[in-house]
């Protein structure tokens, strides 16, 4: 074991050719993706219930819009399934290929879909179809894009080299609300509510070529090359990861619920809450969101960096017991109504899901083996959206109005998300990068413990 830890090292102490340029490749296309993804989350908090489900309440408007936002979860499996298949089967390049033009088209025509007042029911239906596709196009991405960075770099460095794809959600984020704060800013809300709010949805087009363009330009990964040129591509992938890395699955998926359902709360739930029960201005909401994920680009590389130096599961694990205190916390601080405590409370929201984000795809990758990662990474990821952050508006949006307006029930779903995260942490295994270094030797790496 020391001989290979010992090649291990010799084989990685700088970056393998191309691996600067799939990391780059990879937070690019992740961000592109995430852009279009999170201007749905944002518009489906302000706009979308007053555009495609009227007639209701507000409260009964919110709900729907939010279930609309949860399809995109719920569809995730649905990727996982069809392009973590591929992604064994065929590599990883291809899959990703298809993956951003699927989110795209879906996308712009959202972006060109007539509202409730003009096609009637229909015009709800399209939107759901739409995020349908929005959802298994991301199912299929993820799992992709952080092999693309980590295939291609230092298997002892996995975290911060897999934290490439982590840059995208907070990048895409970033964007998206930089987009509709200019555009809520400078129009008037009939304005922006009529047609200003679709600027930012065609406007992905032109970042979906910009992603193509860099993305055709890739090759393969080594650690599938490999993979290939021993022949030992799955045949099922799908059915061994079920049948022969069960707890690796579990691990895995437990591992992203809390930083799922924070994300959710900070990203979309807040700008209820704030607007709502505050008072505060859809502006101030995004503001301090557009602060909080500005402070992520820099922190999430950090964390998967941080992770290879000290245990990856560790550090995750205190990172989730640290949300369970904070989050009441965070409800006090901004009680006072100030605009200054909502965007210091989002930043430091927003920091401690990167301490669980950053490190969460080297974690997530490494549970399997490399012949079943696609497969595997997809599956956990996807699966646990639809516990995660597929329902968390909607739990959110109960337990608001259950508790009469009050956080405290929010609270206690957020701890309960912690401890489940834990328990994946406790559940998984720890790094074993000579795996990787065997493989590309040319034997065939072990399955996962």
């Amino acid at each position: 074991m020391t001989s290979t830890n010992n090649a291990a090292k010799a084989a990685t102490r700088k970056p393998p050719p191309g691996a600067l340029k799939a990391y780059v490749a990879s937070l690019t296309g992740t961000s592109l993706e995430y852009y279009d993804f999170a201007i749905y989350s944002v518009a489906s908090a302000l706009v979308f219930p007053k555009i495609f489900f009227p007639g209701n309440d507000e409260f009964v408007a919110l709900l729907l819009s939010f279930s609309a936002f949860a399809v995109g979860y719920l569809a995730r499996p649905i990727g996982g399934v069809i392009f973590g298949r591929l992604g064994d089967k065929i590599g990883r390049k291809y899959v990703l290929v298809f993956t951003l033009v699927l989110i795209g088209v879906a996308t712009v025509l959202i972006g060109a879909l007539p509202d409730y007042s003009v096609i009637g029911v229909a015009a709800p239906t399209i939107l759901v179809l739409l995020r349908l596709a929005q959802g298994i196009g991301v199912g299929g991405e993820w799992g992709g894009a952080v092999l693309l960075s980590s295939e291609f770099g230092d298997p002892n460095k996995r975290g911060f080299w897999s934290s490439a794809a982590q840059i995208g959600p907070p990048a895409g984020n970033l964007m998206a609300n930089g987009v509709l704060a200019v555009l809520a800013a400078t129009l008037s809300d009939q304005a922006f509510l009529s047609w200003g709010w679709r600027v930012a949805f065609l406007a992905s087009a032109l970042l979906v070529v910009f992603g193509l363009i860099i993305r055709l330009k890739l090759e393969e990964t080594p650690v599938f090359k490999a993979i290939q040129a021993q022949g030992d591509r799955p045949k099922a992938p799908i059915k061994e990861v079920f049948t022969t890395e069960p707890k690796a699955l579990v691990a895995a998926a437990l591992s992203r619920v809390c930083p799922d359902i924070l994300y959710a709360l900070f990203t979309v739930f807040v700008a209820v809450y704030a607007t709502k029960q505050l008072g505060m201005t859809t502006g101030n909401v995004l503001s301090a969101i557009l602060i909080g994920s500005a402070f992520q680009l820099f922190l999430i590389p950090l964390a998967g960096a941080l992770t290879d130096r000290f245990n990856r599961r560790w550090v995750y694990g205190i990172a989730a017991a640290a949300t369970a205190a904070y989050i009441p916390l965070f409800f006090l601080m901004i009680q006072g109504k100030s605009v200054a405590m909502l965007t210091v409370g989002t930043v430091i929201g927003l920091a401690l899901h990167a301490f669980m984000y950053g490190p969460q795809a080297a974690f997530i990758t490494e549970q399997f083996p490399a012949r079943l990662r696609y497969a595997g990474s997809s599956l956990a990821y996807t699966l646990a959206g639809v516990i995660g952050g597929a329902v968390a508006p909607i739990i959110f949006t109960a337990l608001y109005g259950a508790a009469g307006g009050g956080w405290y029930l929010i609270a206690v779903y957020i701890l309960v998300a912690a401890v489940v995260t834990i328990v994946g942490m406790l559940l998984g295994r720890d790094p074993k990068p000579e795996e990787d270094v065997r493989l590309m030797q040319g034997t065939h790496a072990q399955p996962a413990a």
